[in-house]
């Protein structure tokens, strides 16, 4: 049974840092690691993602530049560095897997969900 869990969400103040986790159990081969986020009234979107082999990183125009996925493939986790964040970012962050060698930014392209962390900015 696969399972994903975020940690490290919390209340912080524009400017500030946060880094996410996800502990990924259950995938038996590669898999590319995206993060998502929901702001309330929202569609979810796409935030970025990392292949298995952290050669390939693509992230969202809104966050590129302040933040960073990276992982470690022998712990089964995956993180993200949210730095200079902003009041905008406040959201539900989600990882989500897909057990390909390919990187993709569309939310249909994963098979496998975590329950989400809360990421809220003041101002």
């Amino acid at each position: 049974q696969v399972q994903l869990t975020e940690s490290g969400g919390g209340l912080v103040q524009a400017g500030g840092s946060l880094r996410l986790s996800c502990a990924a159990s259950g995938l038996t081969s590669r898999y590319a690691m995206g993060w998502f986020r929901q702001a309330p009234g929202k569609e979810r979107q796409f935030v970025g993602v990392i292949s298995w082999s952290t050669i390939t990183t693509y992230y969202a125009d809104s966050v590129k530049g302040r933040f960073t996925i990276s992982r470690d493939n022998a712990k089964n986790t995956v993180y993200l560095q949210m730095n200079s964040l902003k009041p905008e970012d406040t959201a539900v962050y989600y990882c989500a897997a897909v057990q390909s060698r390919v990187v993709f930014t569309t939310k249909r392209s994963y098979d496998y969900w975590g329950q989400g962390t809360q990421v809220t900015v003041s101002s």
